[in-house]
C-alpha cells in the first residue's frame, strides 16, 4: 500500500474536522446501515427480476434474461460513473445524496407501473411504447442510481476513519460487506416471499419506503460526518501525465533533472519502480509527482480489477439459468410449503453472516500499519481463493445439472431444488472473498483524490461479468446450439457451466501471475 500524505477533512461548515466529533467508528456505521437497507431494496427486485418479466410482464425467457443481466450489469458498471462524480465535483456524502434521490424517483415510476394494470401488458399482447418507455426509464433510473451509491457509500465511510489503520480499516469494509449479506438476506427471505405471495406491487411498496427511510437516515448524520472536498477529475490529470510522457519520450532526463525531480518528488509508493515511463511526464514543470504517482497506482490496480471479470460471468447464472432450473424442480418443503428459488441465496447468505464474525478474528492476527505489504498480499490471497473456489462451483453446477435432466427427462422426476444449494454456497462465498477483497483492496491502495472511483473498480467488475456472460450466451448458442432449447430440459446447460469452468480456471492463473508481481 501506497503511504500518502496526511489527508485533510472538513465539517459540515468547511472549516477543519476535529478529531472526536467528527468521524470516526459511529459516523461509518451509519454507511454500513444504509447500504443493507438499500442493498435490500437492490436484491429484492434484481434477484426475481426475472420472475416479474416472464409472469407479470409476459417478456420471453431469454428475453427476461438479457434484461435481468444488462439492468444489473449496466447498475454496477455505472459505478465508474458515480465514482468519477464523486471524486471529481461533489463529496462522497452530497454524491450519495444526489445518487440515492434517483434510485428512490426511478423505484417510484416501477411502483407506480406495477399498481396500474393499464400500464402492463395483458397476456401476449405486443408491448406498447408507453408500457416500455416506463418499464426502461424506471429500471435505469435505478441503475444510474445504484450506481452513484455503491460508489460513493464505501469510500464515505472508510473517510471517517484514520486510514492510517489498517485493523480498522478492514474491519470496516468486513462489516460492510456484512451489511450487503444482511440486506441480501432480508431480500431473498421476506421480500421474496411478499413478491411470491402478496405480490409485485406491495413489494414495490414496501421497498420505496426502505429506500426513503435509507436517505433519511443517511441525511440525519451529516452534522457528525467529516468531509473530503474533491479536487477536480482525476482522469484528466491522468490523461496530462500520460500526454507529457509521451510528449518527453525521447527526452533525455541530466543528472540535475534526476536531481531536482528526486528531491521534489512525494510518490513514495510501492509502484515506484513500475512504469517508469511516466517519470517522464515530471519534466513537464505543470505535472506534480503526487499526479504521476496518482497515474501509477492506478495503473498498477488494473491487472487485478481485469482478472476478477470471468469469476463475476459465472456469478451471473445464479441470477439467470440457475433460476430457470429451480423453476423445473421439485420446490416443495414438507409438503405444503413452495420454495420461492431466489430464496435458495438464503441458506448461503446465513453461513457467510456467520463467517465474517471467525474472518473478523482470523484477520486480526495480520500485522497493521508496520506491514502494509502483507497486508495487502492476505487481501490478494483472499481474492485468488475467491477465484479458484468459482471453478470449482462450475463443476459441481455441472454435475447438478446432469443429474436434474437425467431424472427429469428419463425417469419424470423433479429431483429437489436444494441440489442447487451447493453451487449457491460455493459461488456466493466466492463472491464475499473477492467482492469483499476488491472493495478493502482497492480503497487502500488508491491515492485520497481516487477513493470512490477506485472502489468502482470492485462494482465494476461485477457488470463487466453480467454483460461478458450475455456475449458468451449468445456466441456459444450461435456456435454450438447448446442453449437453444425451449427451456433447460431441451438444453446442454451443463456444457455451458464446463466453459465457464475452464475459462475461470485459466483467468485464476492469469491472476497469479499479477498478482505476484503487485
Amino acid at each position: 500500500m501506497q503511504n500518502e500524505m496526511e489527508e485533510k477533512f472538513e465539517d459540515w461548515s468547511g472549516k477543519e474536522a476535529i478529531v472526536g466529533k467528527h468521524g470516526g467508528i459511529r459516523a461509518a456505521s451509519i454507511a454500513c446501515v444504509v447500504e443493507m437497507m438499500e442493498n435490500m431494496v437492490f436484491l429484492t427486485y434484481s434477484t426475481n427480476f426475472i420472475t416479474y418479466f416472464t409472469k407479470s410482464l409476459h417478456y420471453s425467457s431469454v428475453k427476461a434474461s438479457n434484461m435481468v443481466t444488462n439492468f444489473t450489469g449496466a447498475s454496477f458498471l455505472l459505478t465508474i460513473f458515480g465514482g468519477f462524480v464523486a471524486d471529481s465535483f461533489l463529496t462522497r456524502f452530497t454524491a450519495f445524496v444526489l445518487f440515492c434521490s434517483i434510485e428512490l424517483l426511478g423505484l417510484i415510476l416501477l411502483t407506480i407501473q406495477a399498481h396500474n394494470p393499464k400500464l402492463q401488458p395483458e397476456g401476449d399482447k405486443d408491448h406498447w411504447s408507453l408500457q416500455s418507455a416506463i418499464l426502461f426509464t424506471g429500471l435505469y433510473a435505478v441503475a444510474t442510481g445504484v450506481g452513484g451509491v455503491k460508489a460513493s457509500l464505501p469510500a464515505h465511510g472508510g473517510d471517517q476513519l484514520d486510514t492510517r489503520k489498517e485493523r480498522l480499516i478492514s474491519g470496516f469494509f468486513n462489516w460492510y460487506f456484512f451489511s450487503i449479506c444482511l440486506g441480501g438476506f432480508l431480500a431473498v427471505t421476506i421480500m421474496v416471499w411478499i413478491e411470491e405471495n402478496k405480490g409485485w406491487s406491495s413489494s414495490f411498496d414496501i421497498s420505496t419506503a426502505v429506500l426513503a427511510s435509507a436517505l433519511f437516515i443517511f441525511a440525519v448524520g451529516f452534522p457528525m460526518y467529516r468531509f473530503k472536498t474533491p479536487t477536480g477529475s482525476p482522469l484528466t490529470r491522468m490523461v496530462n501525465v500520460f500526454v507529457s510522457a509521451a510528449r518527453n519520450r525521447n527526452r533525455l532526463v541530466t543528472d540535475d533533472e534526476e536531481m531536482t525531480q528526486s528531491l521534489v518528488s512525494t510518490d513514495k509508493s510501492i509502484h515506484h519502480n513500475k512504469f517508469k515511463f511516466l517519470n517522464k511526464a515530471k519534466l513537464n514543470n505543470k505535472i506534480t509527482a503526487t499526479e504521476v504517482e496518482e497515474t501509477r497506482t492506478f495503473l498498477a490496480l488494473q491487472p487485478i480489477f481485469l482478472s476478477t471479470i470471468v469469476m463475476n460471468c459465472c456469478l451471473a447464472q445464479l441470477s439467470t439459468f440457475s433460476v430457470q432450473q429451480g423453476m423445473m424442480m421439485n420446490r416443495r418443503l414438507m409438503h405444503s410449503f413452495e420454495v420461492p428459488v431466489a430464496s435458495l441465496h438464503a441458506i448461503a447468505l446465513i453461513s457467510m453472516l456467520s463467517s465474517i464474525a471467525f474472518y473478523e478474528l482470523f484477520g486480526k492476527r495480520i500485522p497493521s500499519s508496520n506491514n502494509s505489504e502483507r497486508s495487502s498480499s492476505f487481501v490478494l490471497k483472499r481474492i485468488g481463493a475467491g477465484l479458484a473456489l468459482t471453478s470449482v462451483s462450475m463443476v459441481i453446477a455441472a454435475i447438478v445439472e446432469v443429474k436434474r435432466k437425467h431424472e427429469a427427462v428419463h425417469n419424470n422426476v423433479k429431483i429437489s431444488v436444494f441440489w442447487l444449494e451447493i453451487q449457491y454456497v460455493l459461488l456466493s462465498f466466492s463472491d464475499m472473498l473477492t467482492l469483499g477483497g476488491m472493495l478493502e483492496f482497492f480503497y487502500k491502495e488508491s491515492t485520497s483524490s481516487m477513493k470512490s472511483i477506485s472502489t468502482a473498480l470492485g462494482w465494476c467488475s461485477t457488470a463487466l461479468g453480467f454483460f461478458l456472460s450475455t456475449v458468451l450466451v449468445d456466441v456459444i448458442n450461435a456456435v454450438t446450439g447448446w442453449l437453444n432449447g425451449k427451456d433447460v430440459n431441451e438444453s446442454r446447460l451443463e456444457l455451458f457451466y464446463m466453459v465457464l469452468c475452464v475459462l475461470n480456471t485459466l483467468n485464476l492463473f492469469n491472476y497469479i501471475f499479477w498478482a505476484k508481481r503487485y
